[in-house]
């Protein structure tokens, strides 16, 4: 079992993400914002932080990099909707993990347990 820091602010997408994976086993906290995500990272330690990039406040690719900072073995993985900013998330982060939305649920928790392993 992993704990993973979700931040998404699409409700639905959230919460569709969060029951699968904890139907995974895992243990998820999730957050609406950046904002609320960067306030959550002191709850860690954190296996994977799972954050969409373009959010309110605090977007993921900062959030990302305030938890890396404090917690320098974090897995990240980002999902986006814009291709351009896929880009510069994979440029900001490279050891980072990029998925494009729509994501599949199935293929959302496969890449998950591949990174938690590594």
């Amino acid at each position: 079992m992993a704990r993973i820091l979700l931040a998404e602010d699409d409700d639905s997408l959230r919460g569709f993400l969060a029951r699968a994976l904890e139907r995974a086993g895992h243990d998820v906290r999730v957050c609406e914002n950046g904002d609320e995500a960067l306030d959550a990272l002191g709850d860690g330690p954190w296996d994977l932080l799972l954050t969409d990039i373009v959010m309110p406040g605090a977007d993921g690719i900062e959030v990302a990099r305030q938890a890396a900072v404090g917690q320098p073995d974090v897995r990240i993985m980002f999902i986006t909707g814009f291709a351009a900013v896929a880009l510069s998330a994979a440029q900001s982060a490279p050891q980072a993990k990029v998925l494009s939305k729509p994501v599949h649920l199935r293929d959302l928790v496969s890449e998950v347990e591949k990174m938690i392993a590594a």
